[in-house]
C-alpha cells in the first residue's frame, strides 16, 4: 500500500510479519501462522472501524448533512491528501463524481490530478502551499474541502484548510493516531480521528467512513429533493 510516510525497513517488516523471519523450514507451520496474522488483522480493523462508528455517527450524519447542502447550493468538492492519502482522496473524489450503479453523480475533483500543477507549484514555491494554492484559485464559497491524513499533521494540509476556511468552505478533516496538528485547527468544521498506531489499519478505516459518508450525503440530498430537512 502506499504511504505518505517512509517505506517501511527490514526491521520494521520482521515486526509486522515475525514469521517470515524465523528461519523455520516448516512449511505448513509458516501457513499458519500466515493465517493466523491476516486473521488477527481483520479482527483489528473490524473492532476499529466499530469504534470511529460508535464515536462518529451522530458527527457524521451532521457532517453530510452540510455537504449535501453545499451541493444543494451547487458547491463541488474538493479532495486533496499525501502518498497514500491522495490515493484515498482521489478514490473519494471519484466516488462522488463516477458513483457506481444508479447513484447520483456530484462534482469532486482530486488535487493531485493534475501532475503540471503540482510539480509547478511544488517547485516554484514550495510543497506546503500545493493544496492551499488550488483552493485559492477553484475554491468558492459554499464548495466543500476533504483532507485526508494518516498523521494529521501534514503542513500542507494545515494550510489548505485555513485557506478553505477563509474562503467560506465546507471543511472535513480525516485523520489518524490522534488526530495531529489538524485536532488543533480551527478551520475544520468536521474532524474524523481513526485512533490506531498502525498506519494501515488508519487507512483501511478511513476509506470505510468516507464511503460512509458519501452514502449519508446521497440520503441527506434525497431529503433536501423531497423537501425535507435532515
Amino acid at each position: 500500500m502506499t504511504r505518505e510516510q517512509s517505506p517501511v525497513d527490514a526491521d520494521g517488516l520482521e515486526a509486522l510479519y515475525p514469521f517470515l523471519y524465523a528461519g523455520s523450514g516448516d512449511l505448513d507451520a509458516v501457513l499458519d501462522q500466515v493465517r493466523q496474522s491476516t486473521v488477527d488483522k481483520v479482527h483489528e480493523i473490524v473492532a476499529l472501524r466499530d469504534r470511529v462508528l460508535a464515536a462518529d455517527r451522530e458527527r457524521l450524519f451532521a457532517c453530510a448533512q452540510d455537504v449535501a447542502r453545499a451541493f444543494a447550493g451547487g458547491g463541488r468538492l474538493l479532495a486533496f491528501g499525501n502518498g497514500g492519502s491522495s490515493t484515498d482522496a482521489q478514490d473519494l473524489a471519484s466516488l462522488f463524481l463516477s458513483p457506481a450503479g444508479d447513484a447520483r453523480p456530484l462534482p469532486a475533483f482530486g488535487l493531485t490530478n493534475d501532475i503540471a500543477v503540482v510539480t509547478a507549484l511544488s517547485n516554484d514555491i514550495g510543497f506546503d502551499v500545493v493544496f492551499a494554492r488550488q483552493i485559492g484559485a477553484f475554491g468558492r464559497p459554499g464548495d466543500i474541502a476533504v483532507g485526508l491524513s494518516t498523521s494529521g499533521n501534514s503542513a500542507n494540509l494545515v494550510r489548505a484548510f485555513d485557506e478553505a476556511a477563509r474562503r467560506g468552505l465546507v471543511t472535513v478533516g480525516i485523520a489518524g493516531y490522534d488526530g495531529g496538528k489538524m485536532a488543533e485547527l480551527d478551520s475544520i468544521d468536521h474532524l474524523f480521528v481513526v485512533p490506531s498506531p498502525s498506519v494501515h489499519r488508519i487507512q483501511e478505516a478511513q476509506t470505510t467512513l468516507y464511503h460512509a459518508l458519501w452514502e449519508l450525503t446521497l440520503g441527506a440530498l434525497d431529503d433536501l429533493a423531497k423537501g425535507d430537512q435532515p
